[in-house]
């Protein structure tokens, strides 16, 4: 099991790797820079000449090489962990797992072929941030720690499950922070990220004084960004004081 924790921890640098480098691909207007899919200029992914690799393409044939790579990966650990991990959940998130990056890949392809349409861009990029909380609960769960209980005994495990506060608040926070990172992926794929041109005020103001689609999205993430603001402070003092 400490080498499947290992490998675990090794996916998830690799994961946010990938998250990264879309990141550029999209920043960098480089979503089209590579029209066909899933080859490369018809060269077969691995084969594309290196010396071909530049400007946009650099940015979008290295994301497919990533994402290739975090492909494979999840399939060795999908295998491992039917394997040898003895909990059916673990195993059942291991296949969920696999199968939010097939999805993920399917989605990039359609993404490109019809030329970067909004809902598909987003769904990408919202499966995204999905697939790494799989990983990174694998992670957690194949952990020496977690397997210990983090060397607690039956009472303290029960104390921290009977913290009604605590519960609520590390349940809410990421729901709250995956929210936003939706209104961030609508914001950014519709255009809408200098629909409000000033910061932190709003066309001088706090609320804006006049208001379209694109405005409605930007402000809904400046007012998320408080929220989770508020509730990370809010969870972090608890955890320290309690």
């Amino acid at each position: 099991m400490l080498w499947l924790y290992r490998y675990t921890r090794c996916l998830v640098v690799v994961s946010l790797l990938l998250i990264a480098a879309g990141g550029l691909v999209t920043s960098t207007d480089s979503g089209l820079a590579v029209p066909d899919w899933p080859n490369t200029y018809g060269y077969f992914m691995y084969s594309f000449p290196v010396s071909m690799m530049v400007g946009g393409i650099l940015y979008e044939h290295g994301h497919r090489l990533i994402a290739s790579t975090v492909g494979l990966m999840t399939i060795v650990l999908a295998v491992w962990v039917t394997r040898v991990d003895g909990r059916r959940w673990v195993r059942q998130l291991g296949w969920i797992a696999l199968a939010a990056v097939v999805t993920q890949g399917l989605l990039g392809g359609l993404t490109v072929l019809y030329l970067l349409p909004a809902p598909v861009s987003i769904s990408h990029a919202a499966l995204a941030q999905i697939f790494f909380m799989l990983v990174v609960s694998l992670s957690v769960f194949t952990s020496p720690g977690w397997l210990n209980q983090y060397g607690r005994n039956a009472a303290e495990t029960r104390g921290l499950v009977s913290d009604v506060i605590l519960c609520r608040l590390a349940i809410l926070t990421p729901i709250v922070v995956y929210l936003q990172i939706l209104a961030g992926a609508t914001m950014r794929h519709t255009g809408a990220g200098l629909a409000i041109p000033d910061f932190p005020l709003a066309y001088g103001r706090l609320v804006p004084p006049v208001w379209d689609p694109g405005i409605g999205i930007h402000f809904a993430h400046r007012i998320g960004a408080v929220i989770i603001v508020m509730l990370v402070v809010a969870l972090t003092a608890h955890v320290l004081v309690r």
